[in-house]
């Protein structure tokens, strides 16, 4: 226990220097033991603070080892819900460093169970099981904090917030492969037959330690908080409304539970729309936590992803290829202040670029072509030879500085709008005019008209705008892949752009699946939906 508290200790300290604006401020701790720490409200609030390292965007964090964190591109929601999608070609020009990224965005993902438990550059991320145990531990420490230390309602805010990060946890890992074997009773924690359960939960059942989490966090995390990028009451409801659609199709009531929390937002948001494109603009180190976000991770230019200079965007060094920083007239580029990126691992194929309808604004943040450092104008004639797909340009390149301070979206009002127009359809069976307002609210914002009548025809077709609008509008923001499988349409898009996915979600390291044989487990490589629209191993 004593070594635990003071690794937490240690691990707050760095993330009060490095979190999402700067405005946490450090506390360096001396000797700690199980009978001085925690010992007071800012102790205990510190100590929940570990919850937040793996929501950071630096090169790596380490809770319980050494891993990826949610929102870098190396190993993140993008790289893994958005790079395994139709969004992204296949890196084919990668060479031998890109091979794992060529696999990944091929959609085969039979190589992922030959990931080791250690760090090695990979996405592995079934090792974060056991940040669910440590986020576990805390929540008890929290929870058996005397009142004398910790104020009720302090007690009530800081489990709200570890439960939120708990619950995103969770999330996240369904995403990658389904339900997982977790520990979310600090009671077991410890127990050595508990932690040799290596069998996964049932759907509904691992579906509910989410739910759980989420819920108390949008009870007890407080409505505002006074530090950009901490959590709040409205992000728990976002990642609640989200999580009820996800898992509606074999939750009874969730659609209407998610419907419901529309009007239970408090922030006054609403789509941001100054501007020639506003849509483009919102994203623009300018226009940080504009009247649109509910939640993002606000990144600092001086930041490099290491160390105490907080988090880091290095998105463009992975959207870019080999770019010119000038034209051949000497004429900026929009590269102009980088240059080239270190490969293009992450691109937009030009089947999905012509799903955008003529005069989308939303299209004019994908740049179709560009000038390489031979000066040669690259254009789509070139796709497969000079580069993989087109460039995402949503994050743009603002600063002479080694990263951008291009904060990464998590919540945006428009999602919601989308995703109430979606619980709305599912939870009635049936087009509303409110449901169809609100994916027009979006269109508009991008320029284009409302959606044509036969779009909006039957509940099916409905559902296909909405499911092309989130496309459209969401991105790049680490949740394509979740949104195909919610529809029931992983399997058929991605085969339908030549990249027959393998399975529906990752496979489980072999690793694990051997752990669990030993202890007398029996844990199921592969996971799928019962409306997953492709074949089963």
């Amino acid at each position: 226990m004593k070594r635990n508290i003071i690794f937490a200790a240690l691990a707050v300290a760095g993330l009060m220097l490095s979190s999402c604006e700067n405005d946490f401020n450090a506390k360096i701790y001396g000797s700690l033991s199980t009978t001085n720490f925690p010992s007071s409200e800012s102790d205990y609030e510190n100590y929940m603070m570990d919850c937040y390292v793996p929501y950071c965007i630096k090169w790596t964090y380490t809770l319980s080892s050494q891993t990826h964190n949610f929102y870098v591109p190396e190993g993140s929601i993008v790289r893994l819900l958005d790079g395994t999608s139709d969004y992204c070609a296949p890196w084919v020009l990668g060479g031998s460093w890109g091979d794992s990224w060529k696999k990944l965005t091929s959609g085969s993902f039979e190589d992922m169970k030959y990931y080791t438990r250690a760090y090695s550059g990979y996405p592995e991320d079934f090792g974060k099981t056991r940040d669910v145990t440590v986020m576990t531990k805390i929540i008890g420490v929290l929870e058996n904090a005397p009142e004398s230390k910790l104020s009720a309602a302090k007690k009530a805010q800081f489990l709200g917030e570890a439960r939120l990060c708990r619950g995103l946890m969770m999330y996240y890992l369904m995403q990658y492969f389904g339900p997982v074997p977790v520990i979310v009773d600090p009671a077991k924690v410890g127990d050595e037959e508990s932690e040799k359960n290596l069998t996964r939960p049932t759907l509904d059942a691992y579906t509910q330690y989410i739910t759980d989490d989420f819920e108390f966090a949008a009870n007890n995390v407080p409505e505002k908080q006074s530090q950009k990028g901490r959590y709040t009451a409205d992000y728990a409801r976002f990642c609640l409304m989200r999580h009820y659609l996800n898992e509606g199709y074999h939750m009874n009531g969730y659609y209407q539970k998610a419907a419901d929390l529309f009007s239970k937002f408090t922030g006054g948001y609403k789509l941001y729309t100054d501007g020639t494109n506003p849509y483009a603009d919102q994203f623009k180190i300018a226009h940080k936590f504009n009247c649109e976000v509910i939640m993002a991770v606000s990144c600092s230019t001086g930041a490099t992803g290491t160390g105490t200079q907080g988090n880091f965007n290095p998105w463009s060094w992975y959207f870019v290829p080999k770019a010119s920083k000038v034209d051949p007239n000497g004429n900026p580029t929009p590269f102009y202040y980088q240059g080239g990126g270190w490969g293009q691992c992450f691109n937009i194929d030009p089947q999905y670029y012509k799903t955008f309808e003529d005069g989308d604004l939303r299209r004019e943040t994908i740049l179709t072509s560009y000038y390489n450092t031979q000066n040669k104008l690259v254009g789509p004639s070139d796709i497969g030879n000079l580069w993989d797909g087109y460039i995402v340009n949503k994050y743009p390149i603002e600063t002479a500085t080694s990263f951008q301070g291009t904060d990464f979206p998590l919540a945006r009002w428009a999602d919601v709008l989308l995703l109430y127009a979606e619980a709305l359809t599912r939870a009635g069976n049936s087009v509303n005019a409110t449901a169809i307002d609100c994916v027009n609210q979006v269109r508009a914002r991008a320029g284009l008209a409302k959606l044509t009548s036969d779009k909006t025809s039957s509940t099916s077709n409905f559902l296909d705008a909405i499911l092309a609008e989130r496309g459209h509008e969401l991105m790049y923001e680490g949740c394509r892949k979740v949104d195909l499988i919610r529809f029931g349409k992983y399997y058929t898009t991605m085969k339908a752009y030549g990249r027959t996915p393998s399975s529906e979600y990752f496979p489980i390291p072999n690793y694990a699946i051997d752990q669990a044989t030993a202890a007398g487990s029996t844990l199921d490589q592969y996971f799928y939906t019962s409306n997953y629209d492709g074949p089963t191993k």
